[in-house]
This record gives C-alpha cells, sequence and structure tokens, in this order.
C-alpha cells in the first residue's frame, strides 16, 4: 500500500495574469496561437429566441472594480434546454450554451451579448426562472465563484433555487436590472454591502 503522508498539499493560487494569456490569447493581441478565442459567443447566427445585452463590472470588497476580470457563462436555449444535456435532439443547435467573456482592462465593463434562456426543470419538475449560471475569477479569488444572473421582467417568485436563500433580501442581488429594450444591468460585488450571492456547486 502506498504511503500518502508525506505529500504535501499544492498551495492555492490566485488567477493571474496566464488566466488571460492561456485562455483569451486573441484578445490581449496574441494572434496566431488560435484561430478564434474559444467560447466567444454562446449562440451563433440564427439562434432562436429574444437576443439580450448584458454589462456589468465585478467589484471587490472596498469597492475597486476589477479589471481582470474572466466570466464563464452557461445557459440554456430559448426553450429552457441545455445543449450537453439533451437526448432526444431537440436543443436548438445554434446556441451552444457557453461563453468565455473579459472585462476590458481600461474600464472593468463586461458585456454579453446572447438570447434570453427559458425555463428549465428543475429535478422534482418544477421549472427554474430563466437564468444564466456565471463562474468568476480575478486577482483576489483563489477559487472560482459561481452564481447566477436572473432578470427582473421575468417571474423569479416562484424559482425553486430562488426560494431556498434564507435571507429573502439577498436575492436582489441576483436579478439583472432592464436598462433598455433587451439590455440588463447585472453588477457583482465579492464581499461586504449588497455582496452577490454565491453557490456552492
Amino acid at each position: 500500500m502506498q504511503r500518502l503522508d508525506y505529500l504535501k498539499e499544492t498551495p492555492s493560487q490566485t488567477a493571474g495574469p496566464y488566466v488571460h494569456i492561456g485562455l483569451t490569447p486573441n484578445k490581449l493581441g496574441n494572434a496566431g496561437i488560435y484561430p478564434a478565442d474559444l467560447g466567444e459567443s454562446p449562440i451563433r447566427p440564427g439562434a432562436k429566441g429574444e437576443r439580450v445585452t448584458i454589462s456589468g463590472e465585478v467589484r471587490d470588497g472596498a469597492g475597486m472594480i476589477l479589471r481582470d476580470t474572466l466570466i464563464e457563462t452557461w445557459q440554456a436555449d430559448a426553450a429552457g434546454i441545455y445543449p450537453a444535456n439533451d437526448p432526444r435532439g431537440a436543443a436548438d443547435p445554434e446556441v451552444t450554451g457557453w461563453a468565455r467573456i473579459i472585462a476590458d482592462f481600461d474600464t472593468g465593463e463586461w458585456t454579453l451579448r446572447t438570447i434570453r434562456p427559458g425555463r428549465v426543470p428543475f429535478p422534482d419538475g418544477r421549472l427554474m426562472a430563466p437564468h444564466i449560471a456565471l463562474w468568476i475569477v480575478a486577482r483576489g479569488i483563489n477559487l472560482g465563484l459561481q452564481t447566477r444572473i436572473y432578470f427582473e421582467d421575468e417571474d423569479n417568485d416562484s424559482c425553486p433555487v430562488l426560494q431556498r436563500i434564507e435571507h429573502r433580501e439577498r436575492v436582489r442581488t441576483l436579478i439583472a436590472r432592464k436598462t433598455a429594450p433587451g439590455a440588463y444591468r447585472f453588477d457583482v460585488r465579492l464581499q461586504g454591502e449588497n455582496e452577490t450571492v454565491f453557490f456552492d456547486m
């Protein structure tokens, strides 16, 4: 039997500049590594559904904007079907459901252009409100943070995931505000007042 008591845990490290160099080289001006950065958009031309644009920024506990934020998003298509979980082949073929976006290095603003997702079934058959899942990394974050974007002009009250949040006043930190037709604002706060709800998934 192999002894493992002499092995030490590898130290964790915050996300640094190599995250962008390895994951989004074209956006950094390092063209030629990949023809295009993976995950440039969760949709392709011809995707069914309402086009929406979501913009925001990520701030730390002191209110500083994190300009090196990288976000991965996952979502269902307009019918509420995840392309990777579609045994019947009914998912929209023009919706990959996954994107990788980075914040502008000058302003810290990030933007996601996609379609509004449909309602996805919860394991007990209830329907979750339309949402987009986020995984966030940046300086100062040892492990990626997971949260969700919901839309203020949807019926979110019956969503089984949102119902599980004990401190009801914090649900608002997951709701994107409508700023114009098809446009929403979703800012993430990592700590302190108005801290965004994060999920352990």
